[in-house]
């Protein structure tokens, strides 16, 4: 009898572990292909999961309430439905053996896709032990007696990353108050343990002043300059999941001084810390800028806004450059493309990753416009709208955050010139959008001289993977963009 696998997806680039909350078929019930199977939660978005085949559900390996990466085993189904009949005690859940035993990294996926995504492996911050402390040995999620309620479950098991760093770090997951459900603990939470007890090491050890991380050093006395500051914290380290292994990633600590503020990352800025050091590490960026004369394009907004306004949509500089883009990857293909190991990945379809700055730009998320070579572009404008309105009211969905091939970045929005973005992995290239604004330009006139105009002017910065994408192929797609938007077809509107 054939089984199907049935795993746990990536919602998106930047997501590697998902939260099944809820089953909504028992072992032994009838699925069909396509059906919702289960629900799952991250940090981004919530989805319903379909069923990979139709048969019977056989076994579920993953308990509600579970964290676990993306791509591993979470039941599967068993596809020959007259062979099928299997008793609830043949088909009992096997207690999540896939959660306790697998050891891949996470953040970005493990073992099969390449590491993506807004953010990877998490922040641990390493701390020296002082001298003559002894840690107590990490407990092991096998030993001891099995716990019976499914809180206690909870609360004692944790993901293989949460395991891994409690074992790098000498630290009993027992002793750390979980903020997960049921009080398991999460990434973060032991991050924070770690990165605290590294703190009061440094308090203690001898000759170091006992200063809180947070607190201001003492005031000085009159007409003495205050130079004195707290203590540096200790080294920090990122981990950082790149092709199966883990890049070790040093990180800084700065002393305190009066008057500091200090406040921890939050998990969606500790992703895109981690998201953007891994692409570093991972891509040879390069980038190259263009500047484009917008005049035609800014005369056919003006021109057919009032037109999109009677449909309901409204209509920006972004659908054109979308368009230019589109016809830009066409032309050249390799940057609609992705790493694979030492094989290049032409992806058939061009879906643009469109970055959009949330809760007052301290966060982002890049929802994708799928297919947008398909669209007119009146189908752009609505479905970059769409996008947009979804990811600033947090209601974008499972697809909406995952697929993408090309991304764009506005920084122009903010009034900046152009930017040098990060590649949004696993893809090859990011195209920044500059401000547009009037200029003096040199201008053709009437009888073909040079004259001083005032034109409507951008630069655009593409950051490329150096190591498929060369700077003549960078240039081309640029010019080819640069070539639509300045001669844009009035028939496309």
């Amino acid at each position: 009898m054939a089984k199907v696998d049935v795993i746990m997806p990536q919602m998106g680039e930047s997501i590697a572990e998902g939260t099944l909350t809820k089953w909504f078929k028992q072992v032994g019930a009838e699925v069909e292909r396509d059906e919702d199977l289960f629900e799952i939660s991250t940090d981004k978005v919530d989805a319903d999961i379909p069923s990979p085949a139709s048969g019977l559900l056989a076994e579920i390996l993953v308990e509600e309430g579970d964290t676990v990466e993306v791509n591993t085993i979470v039941a599967r189904i068993e596809t020959e439905m007259g062979t099928a009949a299997a008793t609830a005690e043949e088909a009992q859940p096997a207690a999540a053996p896939v959660a306790e035993t697998t050891e891949a990294p996470i953040e970005p996926a493990a073992p099969a896709p390449e590491p993506p995504s807004p953010t990877q492996e998490p922040l641990a911050a390493e701390a020296p032990a002082a001298a003559g402390a002894v840690e107590a040995p990490a407990a092991s999620p096998g030993e001891g007696t099995a716990p019976g309620s499914r809180e206690e479950r909870l609360r004692t098991r944790s993901t293989p990353l949460v395991r891994k760093i409690a074992a790098e770090h000498g630290v009993d997951i027992a002793q750390i108050d979980g903020s997960g459900i049921a009080g398991r603990v999460t990434r973060d939470d032991i991050l924070t343990f770690i990165d605290e007890r590294g703190m009061q090491r440094a308090a203690a050890a001898p000759g170091t002043a006992k200063v809180p991380a947070t607190a201001a050093p003492p005031t000085p006395a009159a007409g003495v300059p205050s130079t004195a500051a707290a203590p540096a914290g200790p080294p920090g380290v990122m981990h950082l999941p790149i092709h199966g292994a883990t890049l070790e990633v040093k990180l800084s600590r700065v002393p305190i001084r009066e008057g500091d503020r200090v406040e921890d990352m939050s998990r969606v800025r500790l992703r895109t810390m981690e998201h953007m050091l891994m692409s570093q590490h991972v891509s040879a960026h390069v980038t190259s800028v263009t500047e484009i004369d917008f005049e035609r394009v800014v005369k056919l907004r003006r021109k057919f806004k009032p037109k999109f306004e009677a449909e309901g949509v409204k209509l920006t500089y972004g659908p054109f450059i979308m368009r230019a883009i589109v016809e830009g990857l066409k032309a050249y293909p390799i940057l609609n493309a992705s790493v694979d190991g030492t094989r290049i990945v032409y992806h058939g379809d061009i879906n643009l990753g469109i970055a959009v700055a949330i809760d007052d730009g301290s966060e982002l998320i890049v929802p994708v416009l799928k297919n947008a070579d398909r669209l007119s572009l009146m189908g752009l404008a609505e479905g970059a709208n769409a996008l947009a309105e979804k990811a600033r009211t947090r209601t974008l969905d499972f697809d909406d955050i995952q697929g993408g091939t090309f991304t764009i970045t506005n920084v122009g929005v903010f009034g900046n010139l152009f930017g040098t973005p990060i590649i949004n992995q696993p893809q090859v290239a990011i195209l920044g959008t500059g401000v547009i604004e009037k200029r003096p330009v040199i201008v053709k006139d009437d009888l073909g001289g040079d004259a001083i105009g005032i034109r409507n002017m951008s630069y655009f910065g593409l950051s490329y993977d150096h190591r498929v994408v060369d700077g003549a192929m960078a240039a081309f797609f640029l010019n080819k963009v640069q070539e639509v938007l300045e001669t844009f077809p009035e028939d496309v509107v």
